[in-house]
């Protein structure tokens, strides 16, 4: 009698699972024509598109950086240049953006550009594996993400063929949901900037624990995203909520703006050698060029969040965790 009682369950759970299989294998993702949009280059274009190429995270996760370095610079010649990434399921890779003809982003379209940057969707109508925060960059605005495409294109060109992206079974079924179609997304108000700014530049994403790759609302900004460096190395985003214990809860605006301030000199001259295990993935090098008032704005919106205690070892495999990076 038990015997057969399992065999029923099991039945069930195989049916359940192969139906679910099923669905979400012939189910589309919520996609679109790319759009038909040559992006008007302008000098302020270009110039805002910059900063957002590197304060967005887009340098980091499609350039040849240095990870002997602070902040894992940009290598000379690395700009753009795509790069597989590891310890991800299937062969994946972030694309080649420079302008090179035929290995780079002189292969898409404006609109193919705008609709993988705020859609998830390639340009070979391939959905994209959500480490390219396509979700929270849905929310970049018109004139931000055609700044974006702008500087893009100014980008040299380096010839770097990389390996199609292939995301592997089952994980390529369940992002089939995670795309949406972007119409048009205005300039937020004054009010809302800093909430604004905090997504599109990364904050949210990165100081966010996740679960299947997303970030878990309910936790938003408690810090605990995992970062694996190396094998064996990990560096863990900080806890930015208005918690007294374990965040930002007694910081003040001065303080805030003068941890940037601390990388200007970084920036400018370039960073100092590291350990790898006290390394970070947070892009100081870039968001020290963030005008004040973006991060007076940042710190605002900060302040309204829930106060979560989440205690965050920042580099939990070196021998002497340092202070938060």
């Amino acid at each position: 009698m038990i015997r057969r009682v399992l065999l029923w369950f099991l039945a069930v759970a195989v049916l359940g699972i192969g139906g679910t299989v099923a669905f979400l294998s012939h189910r589309s993702p919520d996609m679109r024509t790319a759009p038909s949009i040559k992006v008007a280059s302008t000098p302020e274009r270009i110039a805002r598109g910059e900063l957002i190429f590197g304060t967005a995270g887009c340098a980091d996760c499609h350039s040849e950086t240095d990870p002997t370095r602070f902040g894992f610079p940009v290598k000379d010649g690395g700009l753009g240049k795509g790069k597989p990434i590891p310890e991800l399921p299937g062969t994946i890779a972030a694309p080649n953006l420079t302008s090179d003809p035929e290995t780079g982003a002189a292969r898409f379209t404006d609109g193919q550009l705008i609709r993988a940057i705020r859609e998830g969707i390639g340009y070979d109508d391939r959905v994209l594996f959500p480490m390219m925060p396509f979700t929270e960059y849905r929310e970049m605005s018109d004139e931000d993400v055609q700044s974006v495409v702008a500087y893009i294109r100014t980008i040299p060109p380096i010839r770097n063929a990389l390996p199609p992206s292939k995301v592997m079974f089952p994980v390529n079924l369940f992002i089939k949901s995670l795309p949406k179609v972007v119409e048009s997304v205005p300039q937020p108000a004054h009010s809302g900037r800093g909430a604004y700014l905090a997504k599109v530049n990364g904050c949210y994403f990165c100081h966010t624990p996740t679960e299947r790759d997303q970030p878990v609302p309910s936790k938003a900004f408690s810090g605990g995203h995992v970062f694996s460096l190396a094998k064996d190395v990990r560096v863990v985003s900080a806890n930015l909520t208005p918690d007294r214990d374990t965040g930002l809860g007694t910081w003040t605006e001065p303080q805030f703006l003068a941890k940037f301030a601390e990388y200007k000199d970084y920036a400018a001259n370039g960073p100092p050698k590291i350990g790898l295990e006290y390394n970070t993935v947070m892009p100081w090098l870039a968001h020290t060029r963030l005008p004040d008032d973006d991060l007076k704005a940042i710190f605002a919106h900060l302040r309204t969040l829930p106060a979560i205690a989440n205690p965050v070892v920042v580099h939990p495999d070196a021998p002497e965790e340092k202070p938060r990076q």
